[in-house]
């Protein structure tokens, strides 16, 4: 069963990245979750260039989380990418889910990205 889990979100992700780059005007905003972290990162796919990036190993976050693989650590993660984008001059991404469900930790992120002042 877990081998067609992982096999139906890779079929997603595949699916998804050859529709969504990221340009400089609007970089990509992609996801990874583990089952202990998350991170998030803004890249540059036509230059091959990552912008900003945070997770729960963030030096910013690394000591304050109780337990790094919740919703709340994911809200934090959000908060913090946001903040790193606006400080670049980055208002308008494109959300890239890497084929995982829109739902937990992944929702988490995207909605504390956005009520921080990103444009998806």
């Amino acid at each position: 069963m877990r081998n067609r889990k992982i096999l139906a979100r890779m079929k997603r992700k595949k699916r998804v990245r050859g529709v969504i780059r990221g340009t400089p005007e609007r970089p990509r905003l992609n996801v990874f979750r583990s089952l202990r972290h998350i991170y998030a990162q803004a890249i540059v796919d036509t230059e091959g260039k990552t912008l900003v990036s945070a997770s729960t190993l963030s030096p910013e976050l690394k000591g304050t989380l109780r337990y790094p693989g919740n919703v709340e650590a994911a809200k934090k993660v959000g908060e913090l990418i946001a903040k790193k984008c606006l400080e670049k001059g980055i208002q308008k991404v494109v959300f890239d889910r890497n084929g995982y469900l829109y739902h937990g930790r992944v929702k988490a992120l995207a909605e504390a990205a956005r009520t921080n002042g990103l444009i998806f």
